[in-house]
């Protein structure tokens, strides 16, 4: 029987990486490095930070890598007051409550960042539970902040349902045995399939995602592939 569904946020529940992408351009150019799209799903996008500056920008200190990272987090802000949902998040939402199925965010984006992420989309108490990569022993894609979540939640991972946009995120969340459905608003789908997801939708208003809550709400737990 399914009890929660666990969201990742950057990429999930609001498609920020075109932001993120800005911001890493504005920031890195200062550096005299040019990136594209390619290099930004290939080198930054589902990273962490620490992750993200040690490979690009291997020269600089820890407190000045430390220090280039925040502000890029602070310039990420500032680009991005009138962020919006995808398609569909509140309609799940609201299927969760009808159905009564617990949620938690899962994220890798800064304590600042989630926080402002959501302030803006208004949902602070949309989630039982939050947990930060940085809270984490590590941040996806190792599967210890879905176990995390699991645990604070109280279930097994069979009882569960992840949403990830990309490829890290469903190998955090594969791992931790939870079935998982890749958003593709961020990368290709046969990406997000190839790495482990059972479906891939483009937003929540997506046939096939609403067909498998349907079978779900019936007690047909069997709609969720193996």
């Amino acid at each position: 029987m399914l009890f929660a569904i666990l969201f990742d946020l950057d990429g999930t529940i609001v498609n920020t990486d075109p932001i993120h992408f800005q911001a890493w351009q504005q920031m890195l150019a200062t550096d005299s490095i040019q990136i594209d799209e390619t290099f930004y799903k290939s080198r930054i996008s589902g990273r962490l930070n620490p992750e993200i500056v040690k490979d690009i920008l291997p020269q600089l200190s820890p407190a000045a890598g430390e220090k280039f990272a925040d502000d890029k987090e602070a310039l990420f802000r500032e680009l991005a007051p009138h962020l919006k949902p995808l398609d569909g998040f509140f309609e799940l939402l609201e299927w969760t409550e009808v159905h009564q199925l617990k949620r938690a965010l899962v994220t890798n984006a800064p304590r600042l960042n989630a926080e402002f992420m959501l302030e803006v989309l208004e949902i602070k108490e949309a989630f039982h539970t939050i947990v930060l990569a940085e809270d984490c022993i590590a941040g996806k894609p190792d599967p210890a902040p879905y176990q995390a979540a699991l645990e604070q939640l109280g279930i097994t991972a069979q009882a569960a349902i992840a949403l990830e946009d990309s490829p890290s995120g469903i190998r955090a969340a594969v791992a931790a045995g939870i079935k998982t459905i890749g958003i593709a608003s961020t990368h290709d789908p046969k990406v997000l399939l190839e790495v482990g997801a059972f479906m891939s939708i483009p937003d929540f208003t997506d046939l096939q995602l609403w067909t498998l809550l349907n079978a779900i709400a019936e007690s047909d737990v069997s709609a969720i592939p193996n």
